[in-house]
């Protein structure tokens, strides 16, 4: 389900619902919200501008710390419905008291426009040319440059805070590198970002303008990137969620754009949804290209480092081109619905992105390890529940009165490994698992990958359930605490 831009704390309903009564009676029904954000804090107390159509604003003030609980746009729904009587669809309410742009979603995309970056990713490789007979093969080892696109992620904006920014792996991970003289690593040695409006192409360095380009120590060719490049530090990665974390000095990017700011997360997203695609194609600067969300979940193959894999991907017609890889892939409300990563050479039609539950999940795990104060604790890690699963009864569920629908199936448990979590759980073969219950959130499993998904989200010490069907009787498993042995390192 959409959220309301930002996760609102549940406080915020009546207010909320005094703003879209009024709405309503404004003169030829032609005025909506285009906005609501929180623009200043005191002390307890947080001040949210809502900004409409015709320029007019104004505020309501929330006490933080009430209520932590999520509110959707269907929770405004069913309010409205109880306290007002009317009936009328979910597609009524949201066209009639909750547009959040101007029909085209050009509003939010001018907002992402302060959320996303371009990069370039140095290494140092190695390329041989030649053939086997005289003059034989040769070999010349210097800098290689490659550019992508990224999202600012979080951004802290206290006293030396960071800034973390979102790539996909294979934009700063290059096989061609040569590790031995690339630092030891084929990770990019040097990250450089550029926020929208202020890119530049990079140069080959010439400081004594003798037309040829200056050398470091080691007789590589060194760049200038230009007076706008913000230095990225690698925070880590996972080749197998094609997710990489970088980051800078918050006061880094506000030295370039004092309003730069972090993505917005959706709720959820959908088939026919708008999927628009915020990147640094051909490496020429950001830009913006829209379509619509052709498939939610679609494996398909990427050899990123020199292993084939299978990747769950949501396939948009949205056109992509080199370049656009680790760049936002938004809704229409400007929510952030996955990382755009690959695409199909043959039709440009047939393009990819990581979904946002990967994105964030791994996203999130890679920064929870980095900040932990554990030096050994690098990368990303997930648990290994030991059981193993069946996927049947596949088909499409359609809600009439939300007018969404989505593919359902039935997850049933065909192996448990002895020793496991999932025994400890006590979870059995023929278990049909319908959640999984982290620390009191349920996570609903709707489909097998949702399993998988929730795992990115587990660290020691969560408290799990499982909530089972046993013979046609609902159930729930005992309680188990997550352990820092549970956890296996995540490729």
């Amino acid at each position: 389900m959409k959220r309301l831009g930002k996760t609102l704390a549940a406080a915020l309903l009546a207010a909320l619902l005094a703003l879209c009564f009024a709405l309503a009676g404004c003169s030829g029904g032609t005025t909506y919200v285009t906005q609501i954000e929180k623009t200043a804090q005191n002390g307890d107390e947080a001040v949210y501008t809502v900004t409409y159509s015709d320029g007019s604003t104004s505020t309501f003030t929330v006490e933080n710390g009430k209520d932590g609980s999520d509110l959707t746009a269907a929770d405004l729904y069913e309010e409205y419905k109880a306290q007002t009587g009317e009936e009328l669809t979910f597609e009524e309410f949201l066209q009639k008291y909750l547009t959040v742009d101007d029909g085209t979603g050009a509003l939010a995309i001018q907002r992402n426009l302060l959320s996303v970056m371009k990069l370039y990713a140095e290494f140092v490789a190695t390329e041989t040319s030649g053939s086997m007979m005289p003059p034989f093969q040769t070999s010349v080892t210097d800098t290689a440059v490659s550019t992508g696109s990224a999202v600012i992620y979080a951004l802290d904006e206290s006293e030396d805070g960071y800034t973390y920014i979102v790539t996909n792996y294979h934009v700063v991970y290059s096989e061609k590198a040569d590790e031995e003289k690339n630092g030891g690593s084929k990770i990019a040695r040097k990250i450089y970002g550029y926020l929208y409006g202020s890119e530049n192409t990079l140069s080959a360095m010439d400081e004594d303008g003798n037309g040829v380009a200056d050398r470091d120590d080691e007789g590589y060719t060194l760049y200038d990137y230009g007076s706008y490049a913000i230095p990225l530090e690698y925070v880590g990665g996972s080749v197998t969620s094609d997710i990489a974390v970088l980051r800078t000095k918050t006061e880094n990017i506000f030295g370039v754009n004092e309003s730069a700011r972090a993505v917005t997360l959706a709720s959820g997203y959908s088939v026919g949804e708008k999927a628009v695609a915020i990147g640094n194609p051909e490496g020429q600067g950001i830009s913006v290209t829209e379509g619509i969300v052709s498939t939610k979940d679609e494996q398909i193959a990427l050899d990123i480092d020199g292993t084939a894999r299978s990747y769950r991907s949501i396939r948009i017609d949205t056109a992509l081109y080199e370049g656009n890889s680790g760049g936002g892939l938004f809704n229409s409300a400007g929510e952030l619905i996955g990382i755009t990563n690959a695409g199909d050479g043959t039709d440009q039609n047939i393009n990819y992105a990581v979904p946002l539950e990967i994105a964030a999940g791994t996203a999130d795990n890679l920064i929870y390890y980095f900040e932990d104060g554990n030096e050994e604790t690098q990368g990303a890690y997930k648990v290994m529940l030991g059981v193993t699963v069946l996927s049947e009864n596949s088909r499409y569920v359609y809600d009439d009165e939300y007018g969404t629908g989505d593919v359902w199936e039935d997850v049933t448990v065909q192996s448990v490994t002895a020793g496991s979590i999932a025994e400890q759980l006590g979870l059995q073969q023929g278990d049909r698992l319908t959640a999984i219950t982290v620390n009191g959130k349920e996570h609903p499993i709707l489909r097998s990958f949702d399993i998988s998904d929730c795992i990115l989200t587990m660290r020691p010490n969560d408290v799990l359930t499982v909530q089972y069907v046993r013979a046609g009787t609902e159930g729930e498993s005992a309680l188990y605490t997550l352990r820092g042995s549970d956890f296996v390192t995540l490729a």
